[in-house]
């Protein structure tokens, strides 16, 4: 007898990337969450911001590229509680710096910074946010990640993988609008004419108050 076929069997491809969109929409929701209460906490009224990375679906993909990475370095352990921890935190300052300086560095932008919270690193993350991300780790490693994994695998095969392709096309695709508009939003914050007539479509479509409009917390550096 031929055992059943399992869709995203182990650590491939396809599990990969359903945990990098899921991790994508949870950070997104978690983030706008946060941005509710602290405004009803501050004003006492209800306010909503959308905090995503791209410009198409509620996905924050820092979110699930981090929870990708930290997965793959932590899955297999049988690490301790307050090891886990550890190695959680600093897996998750590691990339928020990383991530920090290579937005600034290559897209002109900045999402975040740090410099006036208790113990900085560099504005690019704080000992208080590594805390978070050592108590994130130990919720992914000890309940969210053996969750997904069982719920990815209970799709069908050829359902699951007519899905991750046309999901990994849309993301393909509203990726690099994103970021291709957010480059030349920077580039026209820092007055850079376009010389292509891509350049002058972005400028038409995706213009300042569109792009602050979709990108709220997002900072072009001059």
């Amino acid at each position: 007898m031929s055992s059943k076929k399992v869709f995203a069997a182990g650590w491939c491809f396809e599990k990969i990337f359903w945990i990098f969109i899921i991790c994508s929409i949870f950070g997104a929701f978690w983030e706008e969450s946060l941005y509710i209460l602290k405004c009803f906490i501050k004003f006492g009224t209800f306010m909503w911001s959308p905090r995503r990375g791209v410009l198409y679906g509620p996905f924050s993909p820092i979110y699930g590229a981090g929870a990708v990475l930290m997965i793959y370095c932590l899955k297999g352990t049988k690490d301790k509680w307050y090891t886990l921890f550890l190695k959680g935190a600093l897996i998750g300052g590691a990339f928020e710096y990383l991530i920090s300086f290579l937005q600034e560095t290559f897209v002109g932008t900045s999402s975040w910074d740090y410099s006036n919270k208790i113990l900085s690193i560099g504005g690019r993350t704080a000992i208080p946010y590594m805390i978070s991300w050592g108590l994130l780790s130990l919720f992914l490693m000890r309940w969210f990640y053996p969750l997904i994994c069982k719920w990815i695998e209970s799709f069908p095969c050829s359902v699951g993988e007519k899905i991750t392709k046309l999901f990994l096309l849309f993301f393909i695709f509203d990726a690099l609008l994103s970021w291709t508009a957010i480059l030349r939003w920077t580039l026209r914050t820092n007055d850079v004419r376009p010389i292509t007539p891509v350049g002058k479509f972005y400028d038409n479509i995706f213009t300042d108050v569109y792009m602050q409009k979709h990108f709220p917390n997002m900072k072009v550096i001059k």
